[in-house]
């Protein structure tokens, strides 16, 4: 049975996201990136640690990468088989929206959960 292993990050809509990235990152030390968002990367965090990352992503609030929820943030699950975690997702009466092609990054999918967040599912490339 598929299952989730890790958090892939939380996104969320904002009303200046380039404002709100600086004030974390001037406040709380957050570690913006240039393209707007922090990556905490967990072999830097212990030594005990696997490798990988999660995300802290502001976006616009015009956004519509979040659609067709109505809800100002998306959940970011890993997981270890995207096709079979749409599929259990699915016969759990929740609608899938999509699922993309392999990138660099992996493959995603998409489902709307049952309180009406649209959820997207990350399933890495797994490196040799």
């Amino acid at each position: 049975m598929a299952k989730v292993i890790g958090l892939g990050g939380i996104l969320f809509k904002s009303s200046n996201p380039k404002a709100l990235a600086h004030w974390y990152q001037k406040h709380l030390q957050l570690p913006v990136e240039s393209w707007g968002g922090a990556a905490f990367y967990l072999d830097k965090l212990s030594q005990y640690a696997r490798s990988g990352y999660s995300v802290w992503s502001p976006m616009e609030s015009d956004s519509e990468y979040l659609s067709p929820s109505q809800s100002s943030f998306m959940i970011n699950l890993v997981v270890d088989d995207l096709t079979g975690a749409l599929a259990q997702v699915q016969a759990g009466g929740c609608e899938v929206l999509e699922i993309s092609e392999p990138s660099e990054f992996g493959r995603f999918g998409w489902f709307i959960d049952p309180d009406g967040n649209k959820v997207e599912l990350w399933q890495p490339n797994i490196s040799p």
